[in-house]
């Protein structure tokens, strides 16, 4: 019992199994990325990026995370490398701007270190409120749109024609054909509400490939795959560079403000806001996410944040420490199927990306399209981010296109002084190249 009250359990209030159901409930919900998160990184495996190794970094990184959250914040909420994250690690900084893994897994560090800080001093809410809202929600849809841009690409629905620039594939056969069942199958779970929707239907999709010829399994059960590799490769010569600055802030950007939301979120699910709108607790909930995002770039992977899946715990009656610590043991079991997971196509795994697409895009609600200085930017965010293949493009495109049109408008008392000094930066990175 002394190691229940630990992680915040009281035997008045809540119930040992009613906790660890929870904690199974969410690991169901967010497994998914044991397979998705290899599979995005397997563009860079050319690189040396072993998708075992990244396998491993991911499970190991989720349960860091998540028994930091367990043992000292005592939430219910569990961590993992997030989506969109990912895809900015892979797609942006090193397929588009070209920068080497090692490179964005430094970037990753410092914002990791970065984060810690702010979360100490104070300093994170200054920033969050300094962000207009319209940015914070098209940032989170834009990434909607592009990781499931990205699952449309890896599974064939979308290709390079080389005259329309890109065209619908053949959707009749092969992947793309995979790709659409396993969407169909896997929004018909969720329209059900059945718990584990996306991962029930990346492996459904992933054994209706094998008459295919599109999935092969080498097995089940084997040991866990060396994350050697990839375990603590940094790069120091580019850290003071302004490319090195622009993709730091844009991991921060992201991990602040998606975590910031996943925890109010879950926390009005779980009811524990407080009349004056403050969340118990929150100090220690950002200080877990911002250790195991050090956590994470240590063993070799993109920044790790909290999972709004975390709210199918709690909607099932996860309250504490208990529920995010049996998470925890459930990913540390996963680590022995690392065939299973990594078997999984492309194909299967769009169609997850695709519907955590269609999830995160429902910030879109929260942007006034009646208010044009605060829709214009928001819509320059969203639809950058796909068409440009880059989050940071779309990120820096939105808050320059925020601060000028206002500026021109005479809404100056909407302009921040830390919006100014982004908006500067950003333009002299566009305009005289600096960093690269």
């Amino acid at each position: 019992m002394s190691f229940l009250k630990v992680l915040g359990f009281d035997p008045e209030k809540h119930n040992v199994k009613t906790e660890i159901v929870a904690g199974i409930t969410t690991f169901l919900t967010m497994a998914y990325i044991l397979a998705v998160n290899p599979d995005i990184f397997g563009a860079l495996e050319g690189m040396g990026m072993p998708r075992g190794a990244v396998f491993t970094a991911t499970a190991f990184a989720a349960i860091v995370g998540t028994l930091v959250m367990a043992l000292y914040a005592k939430k219910p909420y569990a961590l993992a490398p997030g989506l969109g994250l990912n895809a900015f690690f892979v797609y942006t900084v090193c397929l588009t701007m070209g920068y080497s893994w090692q490179f964005a897994l430094t970037a990753v560090l410092i914002e990791g270190i970065i984060f810690i800080i702010l979360t100490v001093t104070n300093i994170r809410e200054a920033i969050i409120d300094a962000i207009p809202s319209a940015m914070k929600s098209a940032v989170s849809a834009g990434i909607g749109l592009f990781i499931a841009f990205i699952g449309m690409v890896n599974a064939g629905i979308i290709v390079d024609d080389g005259g329309t620039i890109i065209a619908l594939g053949n959707i009749t056969s092969g992947p793309a054909l995979l790709a659409l069942i396993g969407l169909v199958i896997t929004s018909v779970l969720m329209i059900l509400k059945i718990p584990g929707a996306i991962l029930i239907g990346i492996i459904v999709t992933a054994i209706v490939g094998i008459p295919f010829g599109i999935t092969k399994f080498d097995g089940v059960v084997s040991s866990v795959p060396s994350i050697e590799p990839i375990f603590c490769k940094f790069e120091w010569h580019n850290i003071f560079s302004v490319d090195m600055l622009i993709v730091v802030f844009t991991f921060l950007f992201i991990d602040m403000f998606d975590t910031i939301g996943t925890v109010i979120g879950v926390s009005k699910k779980a009811n524990a806001i407080n009349p004056d709108g403050t969340i118990p607790g929150v100090k220690k909930v950002l200080m877990a996410d911002a250790i195991a995002t050090v956590a994470g770039a240590a063993f070799g992977t993109s920044t790790t944040t909290t999972y709004v899946e975390s709210a199918s715990g709690v909607a099932s009656g996860g309250r504490t420490g208990l529920t995010s610590f049996t998470v925890a043991i459930c990913f540390a079991i996963a680590l022995f199927f690392a065939p299973v997971f990594l078997g999984i196509p492309s194909a299967a795994t769009a169609p997850a990306l695709i519907l955590v697409g269609v999830m995160m895009m429902s910030s879109i609600k929260d942007v006034d399209f009646d208010d044009f200085s605060e829709c214009v930017p928001a819509y320059i965010t969203m639809i950058v981010m796909p068409l440009a293949y880059s989050i940071s493009d779309g990120i820096m495109l939105g808050l320059i296109s925020y601060v000028v049109l206002n500026a021109l408008s005479g809404k100056f008392k909407k302009i921040s002084i830390m919006m100014w000094i982004l908006a500067i930066l950003f333009i002299l990175k566009y305009t005289i190249h600096i960093g690269g």
